[in-house]
């Protein structure tokens, strides 16, 4: 008996850097919640000392994201499961949950979903733009800039064409400041 697909919903660097095989990928719906730069990165995008912006799924009510949903080969899927656990939960500021979404395409499925928790200390959900933008254009950590992240990221909605006002406001303000 094989094992049935898994989809995975990537809203941020999952977008432009997936890091694993997939059979299928569509732009897809996320409701009840909103992407936001609402945890600080002291691994990837910063260091305890000067932590960085990192996007996360923030529970909203009212709220949708649109993100991309990846279909993962079900034989495949213990390993991406283990390696997204390894990448995502590295410093357990986000929860795995299993979320339903929406495909492009119109079918419902539901996906391993990566959200914040608004309980964690890395949390700081409502900082205002303007602050945003001051931590992304200085901070840097083991993946690199935190600008390269928020520039990648806009840059991919773009292609999708997805628009997200908050990003773009951002983006531009960055690279203003950088």
């Amino acid at each position: 008996m094989t094992q049935s697909a898994m989809w995975v919903f990537g809203y941020g660097s999952l977008l432009w850097n997936p890091g694993f095989e997939f059979v299928d990928k569509q732009v897809a719906l996320l409701g009840e919640y909103r992407r936001s730069f609402c945890m600080r990165s002291i691994h990837h995008r910063g260091t305890e000392e000067a932590p960085g912006l990192v996007l996360a799924l923030d529970a909203k009510s009212g709220a949708t994201c649109d993100g991309l949903a990846f279909e993962v080969d079900g034989k495949n899927a213990p390993q991406v499961l283990e390696y997204l656990r390894e990448r995502e939960l590295i410093s357990s500021a986000y929860l795995e949950i299993i979320l339903p979404i929406t495909l492009r395409d119109g079918r419902r499925v539901d996906a391993v979903t990566y959200v914040i928790d608004p309980d964690h200390v890395q949390y700081c959900g409502d900082l205002p733009l303007e602050e945003q933008a001051q931590i992304i254009t200085t901070a840097v950590g083991g993946r690199g800039p935190n600008t390269e992240y928020l520039h990648s990221t806009a840059d991919h909605l773009h292609e999708l064409g997805i628009s997200d006002d908050d990003l773009d406001w951002l983006s531009q303000r960055v690279s203003a400041l950088s």
